[in-house]
């Protein structure tokens, strides 16, 4: 297992959680010395998006790995259908253990990676320093601000992946729906760079299959682990995170509401903690305001503790 120098990244490939996992790495992954940097992207997206931020977190002196999720090629297509949040959660402590991951492992979530990070802090044995979050508030405040009528109609997609023709319609003219999502959600933004990783991610059905099963398992109740383990994690998740947080949100986000944002504080009761919205930002703040997002990321993760 190899990773790479500062300011450039790598892929590579790991066993964790019965799966194997495809990854962009930089920093070296073989000195375990150096604190590891997990980062989990969301949908629709890819492990790609956090181009811009690895090399730096490398320059900081972490082990930066940028893993796809489960069913995202190049990672493997799970055999039993699981896609809940506290699954994703236990995968992200999986890749900590396989990785050397120590209690100086941090954890970067944007969309359903953020979901992720906030079981995934729970877990009993493996412990994560600090947490960072993007585009989707705590489960704890989520709730109420997503059954308001704007938001509902934001998360129409949601509602219609529960249908059996979802995946047809998102395969039609190249995946051409995922550009108008990109295009819906980040006004403004030209994912030309973004898009095309994003597309080989979920190109095959069996990929996109996976990524509309996220959906099904959350509102659908489709495929639910009943695991006791990710049952643990799926019901202290609704607590508040317990390590320092940062939740960031962009101002014009055309997929879930910046309004959300003034929810999160609410649920970040551990001392460190803050809301930070990123002007000029829509959904993909991490790659619309990569130079903000990057130093507000860094700058919260190297602050002393206490």
């Amino acid at each position: 297992m190899t990773g790479s120098s500062e300011g450039t990244i790598t892929p590579g490939s790991v066993e964790a959680a019965g799966l194997t996992f495809g990854y962009l790495a930089a920093g070296d992954l073989d000195d375990t010395s150096a604190p590891l940097a997990v980062c989990l992207h969301g949908f629709p997206d890819c492990a790609w998006t956090w181009r811009h931020l690895l090399p730096p977190l490398a320059a900081e002196g972490y082990r930066a790995v940028a893993p796809w999720l489960r069913g995202y090629a190049p990672t493997t297509v799970p055999a039993d259908g699981h896609y809940q949040a506290a699954v994703l959660a236990l995968d992200a402590c999986a890749l900590h253990g396989a990785l050397g991951g120590g209690d100086d492992a941090v954890l970067v979530g944007h969309d359903w990676g953020a979901l992720a990070g906030y079981a995934a802090v729970h877990h009993p044995d493996r412990p994560w320093r600090r947490l960072v979050t993007m585009a989707v508030p705590p489960p704890a405040t989520l709730g109420a601000g997503f059954f308001s009528y704007d938001q509902l109609r934001r998360s129409w997609y949601m509602f219609f992946f529960q249908h059996p023709l979802a995946e047809m319609a998102l395969a039609m003219d190249d995946l051409a729906f995922i550009d108008r999502l990109w295009a819906d959600w980040s006004p403004g933004y030209d994912a030309a760079d973004d898009l095309p990783g994003v597309k080989d991610a979920l190109r095959d059905p069996a990929n996109l299959g996976a990524a509309v099963g996220y959906y099904r398992a959350t509102l659908g109740g489709v495929g639910l682990s009943d695991d006791p383990e990710v049952q643990a994690i799926d019901a202290a998740s609704a607590g508040p995170p317990p390590v320092p947080t940062l939740y960031l949100h962009g101002r014009t986000d055309g997929c879930m509401a910046a309004d959300l944002a003034s929810t999160a504080d609410a649920a970040l009761t551990t001392p460190g903690s803050r809301v930070e919205l990123v002007d000029g930002a829509g959904h993909f703040l991490h790659v619309e305001r990569p130079e903000v997002v990057n130093r507000l990321v860094l700058d919260f993760l190297t602050a002393p503790t206490g």
